[in-house]
C-alpha cells in the first residue's frame, strides 16, 4: 500500500488563508479518492508561506472492480429507448437478460466498472482539486487559464512503496508534477528531489524550512520568552498574532528591539496595538511596572550580523508609526481636558442607522434608558446618565479613528483626563462588554447600567424597525447583544422585569416617536380642515361649485383620516407587541445558554411557562432547582404520578364537560391511602406557598418530593372512577389538588418522562 505526497509550491500565500487552505486540500483530495474507490490509513496537511502539503499513508494501490445490475426498459419497449439504455450502461444487446417482475418483464444489464490504478485516480482528483480550489481570492498569470492564490510554480505528486517512488503523470497548464521542491527563498533556493514524506520533511528542515506551522509557532514563542526572561521582562501573550506570524515565515528568527524613550509614556494598549497592527511585533513588558518597554519581531532568515540591520530598519519604521500614535494621543488629551462634549456633539453627524437616527440620537436614548435601569442595578441615576452621555465620545477621537479596536479603552483614559468620576471612566471602557461568551462581565453598578442600556437600545431599536435575525443571518449581532444582556443579568444576580425595560426602550425609538408625532399632526390638520370647512367664506373662496360637490368632498377627507388612523393603529399594535416578541427572542437565547450549562431543555420550558418569565435571575434559579429535583430519585417518580393524575383528570373533564378544580373533601375519603394523600397535600401546600413567595425553590421542591409516596400509594390502592358518583367527583377533585400543588412550582406538563 503506497504513501502519497503532494506539494503545491507557489509565491507567498497570505497568512490568514494558509490554515484553511491546508484543510481544504486535505478534504478535497481525500473525499475525491474515497469517492473513486481508494482508501487510506491516515492523512496530514501542512502549510508554509510558499507551499501547501498533503501526506497520505496506506493508500490502496487500486480501486476495486465493481459490478452493478441495472434495470432497463420493459420488454417490447421502442428500440430507441433500449438503445439509449445500452449506451448508458455500456453493454451490447446480447448482454441483456429478461426478468419477470410484478409490473411485467424488464431488461436487465450487469455493468462492470473495472478497477483503476491509484496513480490515475490521484492525477484526476488532484487536477480537479487544483482547478476548483476554494480560495477566498485567486488570480491568473501568464497566458494560462489556471487560477491560484498566487502564481503556482511546481507540483510534487509522489506515490511511494517498497519498490521506490513513482511520480504521478500530471500536467496542469504546463506545470508537470515531479519530485523536486525548493527550500528557503534566500538561504537554500536550489531545487532538490525527495522520495517520501519523511525524506521531504527532513530535507526541508536542512533547507531552512519548518513545515509544521505549530512547530514554527512553538519555536517563536520559546525563543521570544527566553529572550525576554533573560532581561527580566515578559512577552505579552497574543495567540492570534502568534499564529499569523508563524504563517509569515518559513524559518523563524526571533529578534528583540527597544522602543525609544519618548514613546514609553504612551498607554501600553496603544503601544501594543500599534506594533501589532502595523508591524506584527510582539510587545514585551516590564512585569514590575506593566509598561511596554521592548518588542519582539520575527525575521524570516539568519544574517551575518545576527539581525542587527533588520532590527535597525524595524526600529526606524516603528519610530515613525509611534510618532503618529503619540501625535494622536497628545491631540486627544488636549481636547479631553476641556471636556468630552465636543466629541459627543460631533456624533450628530454620524449615522447609526437610517431608520434609527445618528449616534448622538442613540446616545440620548441610552442615557435615558441608563437612568431608568440605574435603580434596578443599584447605580446612582445621575452617574449612570452622565456615563452614558460620554461613553461613546471617544468614537470621535483621532486615536480610535486610527485604531477602532481601542474604542472604550481610550474612552476611559480620556474620561480620566477630563476629571470625570471613576465610575464614569470605568463605564466608558466596560459598557461594550461582554462581547462574547468568554469575555469578562462588568460588575460595578454604573458600568452595568450603561452596558445594559447600550445593548437593550440596540435590540429594541432593530425590533422597532423589524430588522430581526433570520436563520444564520444576524448582520447587527443582535444574538450577541441578547446574550450579553443575559450574562449581565445572571452574573450580577439582577432582579429586572425585562418587559417594562423593553417597552421603555421601544417607546423611545424614532419609529414610535415619529408615529406619535405624525398622528398628532394628522389630528391637528383634521381639526384645522373641519374649522375651515365650517367657515362659509373660506369654502366659498376655494370652491366654486354646488353644495353637492362640497358634500362629496367631506366624505373623502373623512375616509383619508380613517385610513390614517387604521395605519397608525397597525403600526402601534406592531410596536406594542415588540416587548413580548423580544422577550421570546431572549428566551431562545437563554435556552442555548442554559443548555451549555447542562440544564435540560424540557426543564427550561417548564420554567418559562410560569408567570414572571421576564425576570431571568428568578427563572434560572427555578430551573436550577427543578433540574436538581429531576436528577434525584423522587423527581422522575413524582413526575410519573403527576402525569398520571393529570391524564386521568383531563380525560374525565373532557368526557364530563366540566372542570374538576374545587371541592375535594376528606370526609368522602374511603381508604387510608386516600386520607393520607389529603394530609400530605395539606402539609405540602403549607410549605410550598410560602417557599414560592420567598423564591426558596429548593424548599418548594423538597416539599413536593414528599408527595411521591402518598401519590404512589393512592394510585396502587384506589380506583378513581368509582361507581359512586360522589366519591368519583371527590377523587377527581383530589387529583386536581395534586395538579394545582405541583404546578405552583413549575409546569410539569412540559417535563419529559
Amino acid at each position: 500500500m503506497p504513501d502519497l505526497l503532494i506539494e503545491l509550491f507557489s509565491e507567498e500565500i497570505p497568512a490568514r488563508m494558509q490554515t484553511r487552505a491546508a484543510e481544504d486540500l486535505k478534504k478535497l483530495v481525500t473525499d475525491g479518492l474515497v469517492e473513486a474507490g481508494l482508501t487510506y490509513a491516515g492523512a496530514a496537511a501542512f502549510s508554509t508561506p510558499r507551499r501547501l502539503t498533503l501526506a497520505l499513508e496506506g493508500l490502496t494501490a487500486e480501486s476495486p472492480t465493481l459490478k452493478e445490475e441495472r434495470r432497463g426498459p420493459k420488454v417490447g419497449a421502442p428500440d430507441k429507448a433500449i438503445e439509449g439504455f445500452l449506451r448508458g450502461a455500456g453493454v451490447a444487446r446480447a448482454d441483456l437478460v429478461e426478468r419477470e417482475e410484478k409490473k411485467g418483464a424488464f431488461y436487465f444489464a450487469t455493468v462492470v466498472t473495472p478497477g483503476r490504478k491509484a496513480d490515475a485516480i490521484v492525477a484526476e482528483v488532484l487536477e480537479k482539486t487544483i482547478r476548483t480550489f476554494p480560495w477566498p481570492k485567486s488570480m491568473r498569470w501568464g497566458a494560462g487559464s489556471l487560477r491560484w492564490v498566487r502564481p503556482l510554480h511546481s507540483i510534487i505528486c509522489l506515490l511511494t512503496d517498497e519498490g521506490g517512488a513513482q511520480v504521478v503523470d500530471l500536467d496542469i497548464d504546463g506545470i508537470k508534477a515531479g519530485r523536486a521542491t525548493r527550500g528557503h527563498r534566500f538561504m537554500a533556493p536550489a531545487p532538490f528531489d525527495v522520495t517520501s514524506f519523511a525524506d521531504y520533511e527532513a530535507k526541508l528542515k536542512r533547507a531552512f524550512v519548518i513545515l509544521n506551522a505549530g512547530e514554527r509557532a512553538d519555536a517563536i514563542w520559546h525563543d521570544a520568552t527566553n529572550a525576554a526572561f533573560a532581561q527580566g521582562l515578559e512577552v505579552v501573550e497574543d495567540q492570534g498574532l502568534l499564529r499569523e506570524v508563524a504563517g509569515l515565515v518559513e524559518w523563524p528568527v526571533v529578534l528583540m528591539g527597544s522602543i525609544d524613550d519618548q514613546f514609553l509614556g504612551l498607554p501600553p494598549e496603544v503601544l501594543q496595538t500599534s506594533m501589532k497592527e502595523h508591524q506584527k511585533f510582539f510587545s514585551v513588558k516590564n512585569p514590575r511596572t506593566g509598561r511596554i518597554e521592548k518588542f519582539v519581531t520575527v525575521a524570516n532568515r539568519e544574517t551575518a550580523d545576527n539581525g542587527a540591520t533588520i532590527l535597525a530598519g524595524n526600529q526606524k519604521v516603528l519610530a515613525a508609526r509611534l510618532s503618529d500614535a503619540k501625535f494622536f494621543w497628545e491631540n486627544d488629551l488636549r481636547v479631553a481636558q476641556t471636556g468630552l462634549e465636543a466629541w459627543t456633539d460631533r456624533l450628530s453627524n454620524v449615522t447609526f442607522h437610517n431608520k434609527l437616527g445618528s449616534q448622538k440620537d442613540r446616545i440620548d436614548r441610552i442615557a435615558a434608558l441608563a437612568r431608568e435601569i440605574a435603580p434596578l442595578v443599584g447605580a446612582d441615576a445621575d452617574l449612570a446618565e452622565q456615563a452614558a452621555r460620554v461613553a461613546k465620545a471617544d468614537l470621535s477621537s483621532e486615536m480610535v479613528y486610527e485604531f477602532p479596536e481601542l474604542q472604550g479603552l481610550m474612552g476611559r483614559y480620556y474620561a480620566e483626563a477630563a476629571g470625570l468620576p471613576t465610575e464614569v471612566a470605568a463605564a466608558c471602557q466596560e459598557h461594550y462588554s461582554p462581547l462574547g461568551p468568554s469575555d469578562d462581565v462588568p460588575t460595578a453598578p454604573v458600568p452595568v447600567a450603561v452596558a445594559l442600556a447600550d445593548k437593550i437600545d440596540t435590540l429594541t431599536g432593530f425590533w422597532a424597525i423589524d430588522e430581526k435575525p433570520t436563520g444564520s443571518k444576524d448582520p447587527y449581532a443582535l444574538r450577541r447583544a441578547a446574550l450579553g444582556v443575559i450574562r449581565l443579568v445572571l452574573v450580577n444576580g439582577l432582579r429586572t422585569e425585562l418587559l417594562s425595560v423593553f417597552k421603555f426602550g421601544i417607546d423611545a425609538q424614532p419609529m414610535k416617536m415619529a408615529l406619535k408625532g405624525a398622528w398628532r399632526n394628522c389630528e391637528m390638520e383634521a381639526k384645522r380642515i373641519e374649522e375651515q370647512l365650517a367657515d362659509p367664506s373660506f369654502v366659498g373662496s376655494l370652491i366654486s361649485g354646488t353644495r353637492e360637490e362640497l358634500e362629496q368632498l367631506l366624505p373623502t377627507i373623512e375616509q383619508a383620516l380613517e385610513d390614517s388612523r387604521r395605519e397608525y393603529d397597525a403600526h402601534v399594535e406592531h410596536l406594542n407587541e415588540g416587548p413580548k416578541d423580544l422577550l421570546a427572542f431572549f428566551h431562545d437565547r437563554l435556552k442555548v445558554y442554559l443548555r451549555d450549562q447542562g440544564i435540560r431543555h424540557d426543564v427550561i420550558d417548564a420554567c418559562l411557562a410560569m408567570d414572571g418569565s421576564d425576570d431571568l435571575a428568578r427563572l434560572v434559579k427555578r430551573a436550577e432547582a427543578l433540574q436538581g429535583f429531576m436528577s434525584s430519585e423522587d423527581g422522575p417518580n413524582l413526575l410519573q404520578g403527576f402525569k398520571r393524575a393529570n391524564n386521568i383528570l383531563a380525560q374525565a373533564e373532557a368526557a364530563d364537560g366540566v372542570e374538576y378544580s374545587f371541592g375535594a373533601d376528606p370526609k368522602f375519603a374511603e381508604t387510608e391511602e386516600e386520607k393520607a394523600l389529603f394530609t400530605a397535600l395539606d402539609a405540602a401546600e403549607a410549605r410550598i406557598k410560602p417557599a414560592m413567595e420567598a423564591e426558596d425553590y429548593d424548599t418548594a421542591m423538597a416539599a413536593m418530593a414528599q408527595l411521591r409516596a402518598p401519590i404512589d400509594a393512592f394510585f396502587e390502592a384506589v380506583q378513581v372512577n368509582s361507581d359512586n358518583q360522589v366519591v368519583r367527583r371527590n377523587r377527581l377533585n383530589l387529583l386536581s389538588r395534586i395538579r394545582q400543588t405541583c404546578l405552583q412550582v413549575a409546569d410539569l406538563t412540559k417535563v419529559e418522562g
